[in-house]
């Protein structure tokens, strides 16, 4: 009796994966697809409320890549049948799979914003992730208590520091409200920027001494995106670039809270209290 289940068991697997709409990945109920592409030696997977880093990237069903990046952040539960926070909790740590869900709940309902123009209505796209690192809501508190205690005093010092860069560049530069310098270096054709524009941008970033942790240009690579939506740039660049024309290119200063705040980014690059600069080339408005 057991071997005929597991003859039922196998022929239902097999019948599955011959008719899937996307032959070679597994189909949930919820409606998304998946493969895994890599096993992790560690067999810790996420709960609600972990703190999970990410490799992920946003895919058309042709593989044409419009983001990628690493991300942390924690994990909620998910707001509908068949949304990408399914996805993260299917991964153990060290895992890599690829995922297939619906475009349009990922930007309408997900994001909150308009479909990109090279994505059809009631279209799929792909989403690649790799999980980094898994962390527990209360190691993570704990971690940023110790690391706050120990970094009392470095946002005076980031002050200092950015003072002594404007005075020794000799920039007269007002900041915004929100605290961000920015300098226009070309001017644009007049078109501006609005949420939900796909926008094809160029970047150089670098620390205050000049020294570069980021660049477009030298990886022959500009970044496309879809403007005002989350996970994409800083919040200091989102701001600059909502400033910007088509063709415009602009220098900007960012403190650190309009940057990657008290705890640095996630892979390290960038120090906790870090202003940085970057010289922004707005390519393109879709």
């Amino acid at each position: 009796m057991k071997k005929i289940f597991l003859i039922i068991g196998f022929i239902i697997t097999v019948s599955c994966s011959y008719f899937s709409k996307y032959p070679g990945y597994k189909h949930k109920w919820s409606g998304i697809y998946y493969k895994l592409l890599s096993i992790g030696e560690d067999t810790q997977r996420a709960v609600l409320g972990d703190y999970v880093t990410i490799d992920i990237s946003y895919k058309t069903l042709k593989d044409s890549v419009f983001f990628s990046g690493r991300r942390k952040f924690q994990l909620t539960a998910p707001e509908f049948k068949g949304s990408i926070d399914e996805c993260f909790n299917m991964l153990a740590k060290g895992e890599k799979a690829e995922f297939i869900i619906n475009a349009e709940n990922f930007f309408k309902k997900t994001l909150q914003t308009k479909m990109p123009s090279f994505i059809s209505p009631l279209s799929d796209m792909k989403v690649l992730i790799s999980m980094i690192e898994i962390q527990s809501a209360k190691n993570y508190e704990n971690e940023k208590k110790a690391f706050l205690k120990w970094i009392e005093d470095f946002g005076d010092y980031e002050k200092e520091i950015l003072s002594q860069f404007m005075l020794e560049q000799k920039l007269s530069i007002r900041p915004t409200q929100s605290g961000l310098f920015f300098l226009k270096v070309k001017d644009g054709n007049g078109r501006k920027v609005v949420k939900g524009d796909t926008i094809l941008v160029d970047y150089e970033g670098r620390f205050l001494n000049g020294k570069f942790f980021d660049s477009t240009i030298k990886r022959h690579e500009s970044f496309q995106f879809v403007y005002g939506t989350e996970w994409q740039v800083v919040k200091g660049l989102d701001e600059a670039i909502g400033l910007m024309e088509e063709g415009e290119k602009a220098l900007v200063i960012l403190p650190s809270d309009l940057a990657f705040g008290i705890s640095g980014s996630s892979t390290g690059i960038i120090p906790p209290f870090t202003s940085l600069i970057f010289e922004v080339d707005l390519k393109k408005i879709n």
